[in-house]
């Protein structure tokens, strides 16, 4: 694959990323659970990314705790051939579609997609943190992170889901039935 723009890897250069998907309100009068379904169907249109596996869906409440409504949360393993910040611009494009806006820090939203992370790339920008920065104190992310992918090992504590699950067992979460 020709590197033309500076965005696209060739294939022997993938990464294996890991997306949360949330949300806690409706868009265009669907409710949350068949938003994040929808996204899912947008993300297999990503070029540059193929969708490996998809979570189990959980709902959760917010963190830090508020008024809100519960989120519906899951995540998705796949591979990239873009760079992160090219994924991260895409996935920011599929919010802006799914009427994501953007007010105060934790606000109740249609959608929210976070890059966990981008293969064992650690990296802090001002756009762009890798890996996220607070996944690893969320189970909303660890929970689903463990269906797709049990053998995750945080690319920069080093620590397994082993290691981190019991530092988010106190969070309210639970898996629903789809």
């Amino acid at each position: 694959m020709a590197n033309i723009s500076g965005l696209t890897k060739t294939p022997d250069e993938a990464n294996t990323v890991l997306i949360a998907i949330g949300a806690n309100l409706p868009y265009a009068g669907q409710a949350a659970l068949q938003t994040c379904h929808r996204v899912v169907a947008a993300l297999r249109q990503v070029p540059g990314l193929t969708v490996e596996a998809v979570s189990h869906w959980y709902e959760s409440a917010p963190v830090p705790p508020s008024g809100q409504p519960p989120y519906i949360n899951g995540l998705v393993r796949g591979v990239a051939s873009i760079e992160p910040e090219a994924l991260l611009k895409a996935l920011q494009t599929i919010e802006t579609q799914f009427g994501r806006e953007r007010s105060i820090p934790n606000a109740a939203r249609t959608l929210d997609l976070d890059l966990i992370s981008f293969g064992a790339l650690c990296q802090t920008d001002p756009s762009l943190t890798l890996p996220h920065p607070r996944a690893h104190e969320r189970a909303f992310v660890l929970l689903p992170l463990r269906d797709v992918a049990p053998d995750w090992v945080h690319p920069e504590s080093g620590k397994t889901l082993a290691d981190l699950l019991p530092g988010v067992a106190d969070q309210e979460i639970r898996r629903i039935q789809e």
